[in-house]
C-alpha cells in the first residue's frame, strides 16, 4: 500500500451520507456499550454543533463537561496543530517543556504547598486509578479501608468502579478491588463515625455530577478535611467534572486543601488529558519510580492543549462569565413550570422535574435543537461550554416549556 501524498492525507474518509446511513454503519462496526448514538455530529463551532443532516444544535452538555471553550476554539486548535507539527509523542522516558509548564501551572492554580507534584494521565478514570493506588500505598497494618460516597461516580475501570456506587455499573464485574465502603454523601456524622485509624483514604466529589448535580451541605468538605487529618487518612477530591472553571472557580473545593485531587474533562478543551495533584512531600512520595505509569499520559500535544485552555480561561474573563451565565440560568430555570428544584454552581446545573420526563425531554430538546442530558428519570443536567452567553441560555429557556410539554405528550400522553 502506497503512502498518501500530503495533499491527499485529509480527508481520509468520505463524510457524505445521512445520519441514518452513518448510524447503520456504526451498529455494524462498533461495540454496543453506549447504545445507539443520538445523532451523528460532523462539525462544531463555539457552542454550536451540526449533524450529518445539516441540523444545528446549541450544545448545553459540552461533551459531558469536557468542551470548556466550546468547539474548534481557534487558539486551542492552533496550539495543538503547532505542537503536533513540532513534537508529538515521546513516551514516559522523556519529558517536554509543555509537560513541565503545565504541572507548574496546575500547582500554582491549586495553591499547592512546596513538595506537591503532578501525575498526568489520559482521562479522569486513569487519574482516579492513580489516586486509588496512592490510597493503597497509604495502607499499613490495619489501615486498609477506603471510604467513598453513596451515588458517587468515579469511572469504569476496576479501581474506579470499586469507588463508584451504582450497582448496575458494579455488579456485572464483581469481584471488584476490596475494602471500599460507601456512606451517605454530605453526612458529616456518618463520615465521622466511619473514619478511624483503619481508613487509608476518603474519596469525595465536591459536587456529584452523575448523581444529578448534588451539592453537599456547607462545611462538609471542611469537616472531611478535619476528620481525615485526625485519623491519618488521605482526603482525595475528585474534581474531574467540577474542576477547571466549571463552577466559576478553578476548583469546586477551593479553600480546602486535600491530599490529592484528580482532574480531567475540561482540562484539555476536548483533547484527552487527565491528572492527579498530590499535596505536600509526604503524599507525593507515596508512589515511587516503577509503581505507576502511562505511555501516552502527559504527552506534548495534550499538555500544550491544556496550557492553551488554562490561558484562555485566565485571560478572557471566562470564570466571571461562568458565574454570571450560571446565575442567570439557575434563577430563570426555577421559574419554569414543571421544574421542582435547580441545583449546582456555575455552569454545572441539575434540574429536577415534577414528573419522570427527563429521557423524553432529552429527545424533545434534540428535536428543538438543544443538547442536554438526563442523569435520572426526573433529572436533567446542563454542563455547557464555559463560553456560553446569556443570550444563548435565554434561547434555551424560551424553548424549555415547549420541550417539557412535548416530553409529557410522549411519556404520558398529555396534549
Amino acid at each position: 500500500m502506497s503512502t498518501p501524498t500530503t495533499t491527499a492525507v485529509f480527508p481520509l474518509i468520505d463524510a457524505a451520507g445521512s445520519g441514518s446511513e452513518w448510524l447503520a454503519r456504526y451498529s455494524d462496526s462498533l461495540m454496543n456499550v453506549f447504545g445507539t448514538p443520538q445523532r451523528v455530529l460532523v462539525r462544531g463551532e463555539g457552542c454550536t454543533v451540526w449533524d450529518a443532516d445539516g441540523k444545528a444544535y446549541l450544545d448545553l452538555l459540552g461533551g459531558i463537561a469536557v468542551n470548556a471553550l466550546g468547539h474548534a476554539h481557534p487558539f486551542v486548535t492552533s496550539v495543538i496543530a503547532s505542537q503536533l507539527g513540532t513534537l508529538g509523542h515521546i513516551s514516559n522516558f522523556f519529558t517536554s517543556p509543555p509537560q513541565v509548564a503545565l504541572a507548574e501551572k496546575l500547582l500554582q492554580l491549586a495553591q499547592a504547598p512546596a513538595g506537591s507534584k503532578v501525575f498526568f494521565s489520559n482521562s479522569g478514570t486513569e487519574a482516579i486509578e492513580a489516586a486509588f493506588k496512592l490510597a493503597r500505598r497509604n495502607s499499613t497494618g490495619s489501615r486498609t479501608r477506603i471510604i467513598a460516597m453513596d451515588r458517587a461516580f468515579h469511572g469504569r475501570t476496576m479501581g474506579a468502579l470499586a469507588l463508584t456506587a451504582k450497582a448496575a455499573y458494579r455488579e456485572p464485574f464483581a469481584p471488584l478491588p476490596g475494602g471500599v465502603e460507601h456512606i451517605p454523601y454530605g453526612d458529616v456524622e456518618a463520615l465521622r463515625a466511619s473514619v478511624d485509624e483503619t481508613v487509608a483514604a476518603v474519596f469525595i466529589e465536591p459536587i456529584q455530577g452523575e448523581a444529578g448535580v448534588q451539592v453537599p451541605p456547607s462545611g462538609f468538605l471542611e469537616a472531611a478535611r478535619e476528620i481525615t487529618r485526625d485519623a491519618g487518612a488521605l482526603l482525595v477530591f475528585d474534581e474531574v467534572q467540577t474542576g477547571i472553571g466549571r463552577t466559576g472557580r478553578w476548583f469546586a473545593s477551593a479553600g480546602v486543601l486535600p491530599d490529592a485531587m484528580t482532574l480531567a474533562k475540561g482540562l484539555g478543551s476536548g483533547f484527552p488529558i487527565g491528572g492527579m495533584i498530590t499535596f505536600g512531600p509526604e503524599v507525593s512520595a507515596l508512589l515511587a519510580p516503577g509503581q505507576h505509569g502511562t505511555t501516552f499520559g502527559g504527552n506534548p500535544v495534550a499538555t500544550a492543549a491544556a496550557l492553551a485552555t488554562l490561558s484562555v480561561i485566565e485571560t478572557d474573563g471566562i470564570l466571571a462569565n461562568v458565574q454570571a451565565t450560571g446565575d442567570f440560568l439557575r434563577e430563570r430555570l426555577r421559574a419554569v413550570d414543571g421544574v421542582t428544584e435547580v441545583r449546582g454552581e456555575g455552569l454545572l446545573i441539575g434540574i429536577d422535574l415534577e414528573q419522570e420526563l427527563a429521557p423524553a425531554a432529552v429527545q424533545a430538546a434534540l428535536d428543538a435543537g438543544f443538547i442536554i442530558n438526563a442523569t435520572g428519570p426526573a433529572t436533567l443536567r446542563l454542563a455547557p461550554p464555559l463560553i456560553l452567553t446569556t443570550d444563548q441560555a435565554a434561547a434555551f429557556l424560551a424553548k424549555l416549556p415547549a420541550i417539557l410539554q412535548a416530553a409529557a405528550a410522549t411519556t404520558i400522553g398529555q396534549p
